[in-house]
């Protein structure tokens, strides 16, 4: 079993774990803000997407995983009903706002426009994969 373990210290590492959670689905309620840690955790079922670089895979596997962001200052959701924990996001992508370095605003970009914003001290981020894959029948697709 080859699980993912990523770390993400600087903007050019959180690209590296975006495109790592690119199309990971999550319910709205496995996203935790924790704020005497200065955590934000969200759980997800991540596109495996790294074995879709190998020449002869011809599945599509998905993998429980947990994304992990340390030193939160706070956080804001836009566009996510907290009201239904049940609601299904589809992940895009992890950017990186600079503001008063090393300082500066993480968002997470889902699909349908939902966002959600940390503001951070610094960039402290983990991808970590929980278990087995399993085959799903459908690839995410994006159109240009």
């Amino acid at each position: 079993m080859d699980l993912l373990k990523l770390a993400a210290l600087d903007e050019e590492d959180l690209k590296i774990i975006s495109a790592h959670v690119q199309d990971a689905v999550m319910k709205a309620g496995d996203l935790v803000f924790q704020p005497r840690e200065k955590r934000f955790v969200g759980g997800m079922n991540r596109f495996v997407w790294e074995k879709k670089q190998q020449f002869f895979n011809r599945s599509n596997e998905r993998r429980r995983s947990v994304l992990h962001f340390d030193r939160v200052l706070s956080a804001q959701a836009a566009g996510i009903d907290r009201e239904k924990p049940d609601h299904i996001l589809s992940l895009l992508a992890l950017r990186f706002i600079p503001g008063e370095m090393p300082a500066g605003t993480i968002e997470l970009l889902f699909s349908g426009g939902a966002t959600i914003r940390l503001d951070v001290e610094c960039i402290e981020a983990r991808l970590t994969d929980l278990g087995a894959a399993w085959e799903t029948a459908s690839r995410p697709t994006h159109k240009d």
